[in-house]
């Protein structure tokens, strides 16, 4: 049990802060209370950053004063700590003491390990993913096993309002969506958020999330994308035609001026060195997801959104129907966005019946298995383009003209750019509405529209008012 802890370090780095508290800081962004071993090693640095948060004098008197409150003050360990020789480097016992703790929390661990595969008899899924889950928090060293309480809560709370106020009138405080008409109505999508984009078929489902996902590469943020549908290749060759403005036709036969093929040199150079990553693997459970991604966040912190193309393609342990496993892999996915603290966005299918409406914008109940997915959504946007609905109208009418042996002249004309809707049928912390932008079919391109129309706000009651080509991507 001696290699678990070391007592003289854990001494030492607590008596260099009572004798230089201005180092407090850079120690208390790499250690935590519980990285300590003695019990009142960690109740003394909990105090230190109570008093660091009251703006008080990390001394002696201070700390005395307020372990003697709390009932957790020790003379002797205080004695004991005092009298070591206070050091200038913490950085090597810094080192040391992280690494004891991790090593303790292994070990604990291995116990829980054994409890829930003998003792509760768990499923092999559930300890292998409270396995995953445990050593992703030791990674991290984040993990926190008890109540938070309602000092820590507003402490950071407060934290988050400073944050807001530096800022300044910028409405953007979450994830940038990568459409700023998108960003005014969500203020972006926020850390731990489910977001479910949907849409019927050829309204630019995919298409959609690929322009969020090349502007957060743009921005040098990371994206994880689960393409269940569409190989790696052929989303690079989507996302290249929105970045160069080469239509996609060309791209794909390699029809190219010389212009254009300098300019896609260009972009691919540009794109190759971004924090994309993609699984085309074709299949996945929620089990996979989550084994995955917390990986790639363990390797790449700077990854700031996943993708899931499409949550329909995504498959559970199948025991007690279609239902059910839509409803565990929603509730996974929302579970795991808190975890990694980043907005997981899942492409999901609509029911065909709105196309019996007169009006086919889509509405909530259009969800497929909408209950699960409904529920455990913070943010639900729905894609919509009306030229799609019109020109197969007018298809529709061409084509019994014909059977009926009569001449017809289409009314609708095919444009380059095309109005579309993003709809927000659900946001847990804001309003419901229409978002307008603009479809540039070309370039499977999805921009701000010039003009925003008046935005409805509608609160929810429960709510807060207020394998083409030879491009190579790294894969998960």
């Amino acid at each position: 049990m001696e290699n678990m802890y070391n007592l003289n370090i854990e001494r030492a780095v607590l008596s260099a802060i009572i004798f230089d508290p201005e180092i407090y800081e850079e120690i208390a962004s790499k250690l935590k209370p519980h990285d300590f071993y003695l019990p009142f090693h960690q109740h003394l640095f909990a105090a230190m950053e109570e008093l660091s948060h009251e703006e008080k004098p990390i001394d002696e008197e201070f700390l005395r004063n307020k372990l003697k409150n709390k009932g957790k003050f020790d003379e002797v360990a205080m004695l004991d700590l005092l009298s070591v020789n206070p050091i200038s480097n913490t950085a090597a016992y810094l080192s040391e003491i992280k690494a004891k703790s991790s090593k303790r929390a292994l070990a604990t661990l291995a116990t829980e390990i054994r409890k829930t595969t003998i003792e509760d008899d768990l499923p092999a899924d559930e300890v292998m993913n409270l396995v995953e889950k445990k050593l992703y928090e030791i990674t991290q060293n984040s993990s926190n096993e008890d109540f938070r309480e309602s000092q820590e809560i507003t402490l950071a709370m407060l934290e988050e309002i400073n944050r807001l106020k530096a800022m300044g009138n910028s409405k953007l405080i979450g994830t940038d969506t990568g459409f700023k008409n998108l960003n005014d109505k969500t203020s972006g999508f926020g850390k731990g958020d489910l977001v479910i984009v949907a849409a019927r078929p050829a309204m630019g489902k995919t298409a959609f999330v690929l322009n969020m996902a090349l502007r957060a590469i743009e921005r040098d943020e990371g994206v994880a994308f689960f393409s269940l549908e569409m190989p790696a290749e052929q989303l690079m060759l989507r996302m290249l035609s929105a970045k160069t403005s080469i239509p996609l036709q060309s791209l794909r036969v390699g029809d190219l001026t010389d212009e254009q093929w300098s300019q896609l040199s260009a972009a691919t150079n540009d794109i190759s060195k971004k924090k994309l990553f993609v699984d085309d693997g074709g299949h996945a459970t929620i089990h996979q997801v989550r084994s995955k991604l917390r990986k790639l966040k363990s390797r790449h912190p700077e990854i700031s959104i996943a993708i899931i193309d499409y949550l329909q393609l995504m498959s559970g342990d199948g025991k007690e129907g279609r239902q059910q496993e839509v409803s565990e892999i929603s509730r996974g996915l929302k579970q795991l966005a808190r975890e990694l603290q980043i907005p997981i966005v899942a492409l999901s299918q609509l029911n065909r019946g709105l196309e019996a409406r007169e009006n086919k914008r889509p509405m909530l109940s259009d969800l497929r298995e909408s209950g699960a997915i409904e529920q455990d959504a913070d943010i639900i946007l729905f894609v919509y383009r009306d030229d799609v609905y019109r020109e197969a109208k007018e298809k529709e009418k061409e084509m019994k003209a014909k059977a009926e042996g009569k001449e017809y002249t289409s009314e609708f004309r095919k444009k380059s750019e095309e109005e579309a809707e993003i709809i927000i049928g659900k946001q847990r912390n804001g309003p419901t509405g229409t978002v307008d932008l603009v479809f540039q079919k070309r370039f499977t391109r999805f921009v701000d529209a010039s003009h925003s129309p008046a935005f409805e706000v509608v609160y929810e009651d429960s709510d807060i008012p207020m394998n083409e080509g030879n491009i190579e991507l790294p894969q998960i």
